[in-house]
């Protein structure tokens, strides 16, 4: 066990060097850098964070239908279906708030698409 953990790591570790390399920033100016930090938040951390909220969600609602006559198990999934909701809205408002100071200030930068429902 402790063999296969040390080459997984070991692996993981010489292929960061290649992750790092693969980025470009093409910043001239605190604008444009600015504006390419807001896509980087916009487009990899905020999506991985909703779809991390999402999970967690399900996760209560899994909690909550399974455990149909424990009612602290049921009280547990219902907190966790709240706190996924809440995330969810705060991680789509961060998306609104970026999308508006990069527009607001002219920054230029890739927005994400309207969400449609």
């Amino acid at each position: 066990m402790k063999s296969k953990l040390g080459i997984m790591l070991s692996s993981a570790t010489m292929v960061l060097p290649l992750a790092a390399l693969a980025q470009t920033i093409n910043a001239t100016n605190a604008g444009s850098f600015i504006a390419t930090a807001m896509d980087f938040i916009n487009l990899r951390i905020i999506p991985l964070l909703i779809g991390l909220a999402v999970l967690w969600f399900m996760y209560g609602v899994f909690t909550y239908v399974r455990a149909a006559g424990d009612e602290e198990k049921r009280k547990e999934g219902r907190s966790m279906m709240v706190y996924g909701i809440i995330a969810i809205a705060v991680m789509l408002s961060v998306i609104g708030l970026v999308n508006l100071v990069v527009n607001s200030f002219g920054w230029g930068g890739t927005t994400l698409p309207p969400v449609r429902i």
